[in-house]
């Protein structure tokens, strides 16, 4: 399951390198890659039943899940909520724990509820767009800035909800792959998983970011073989 801004090709390297050993299935989520838009906004429930009518349409009834980012906060969500649907379950700098927010965050937050409200009045006219547009480059993230519509909504609402209460609810046995220097997703969040996940493993990556997969890419398909087994035939999803 692809990160956030991703898609299936995300994966590439890694669907290549297991699917020597692995029935192996990638998929763009909706409003990623060459999936269409979602018709409104999603949270994570919509996105974790789209992957369960995704396993029934193509008939497999259990199945590891290796998962990046995004992708690990709805894996997180699918293998709390159907256990029995989940063999392994491998996530790899995965979002889903709802940060501490700073001064800093609530500042920026109230800048863009007032300027919004402002900027929707009728004497800015024509110019609302650009002003509303320039104003979310100033205090809006990245991935804010990158989105429109449904998607920055569904954006807005997936990182406000916080799944670690659902950790403990995960029985599958767990790999969480990290690397050290992840400036998106603290390395701290990996270790709360590894604690309330019943079953759970950390492998840190040194000199590895966000995309500890690709960072030190033969170190983490040795891992992730070995975690998942030499089972010829087995099912993987990433």
């Amino acid at each position: 399951m692809h990160g956030w801004g991703g898609s299936a090709e995300s994966f590439k390297p890694v669907f290549d390198y297991l699917s020597k050993s692995y029935k192996v299935y990638a998929f763009d989520f909706p409003g990623f890659g060459r999936s269409s838009l979602p018709l409104k906004t999603w949270g994570k429930e919509d996105y974790g039943k789209f992957f369960m009518k995704f396993l029934k349409a193509i008939g497999i009834e259990k199945t590891s899940i290796i998962a990046h980012s995004f992708g690990g906060r709805i894996a997180i969500w699918f293998a709390a909520n159907y256990p029995e649907k989940i063999s392994k379950l491998v996530l790899i700098n995965s979002a889903g724990i709802k940060p501490r927010r700073t001064l800093k965050y609530h500042i920026k937050v109230a800048i863009a509820k007032t300027g919004k409200k402002l900027f929707t009045l009728s004497i800015f006219g024509k110019y609302r767009e650009r002003l509303l547009n320039n104003l979310y480059r100033l205090v809006g993230s990245k991935d804010y800035q990158q989105q429109t519509g449904i998607m920055r909504s569904t954006l807005v609402k997936i990182v406000n909800e916080d799944l670690r209460i659902l950790l403990p609810k995960i029985i599958a046995p767990t790999l969480i792959i990290w690397g050290e220097n992840d400036k998106d997703v603290p390395l701290s969040y990996a270790k709360i998983m590894e604690k309330e996940i019943n079953d759970a493993g950390l492998v840190v990556f040194k000199d590895a970011g966000h995309f500890s997969y690709l960072d030190k890419f033969s170190d983490f398909c040795v891992i992730v073989t070995k975690f998942i087994g030499n089972k010829r035939g087995a099912n993987t999803y990433v």
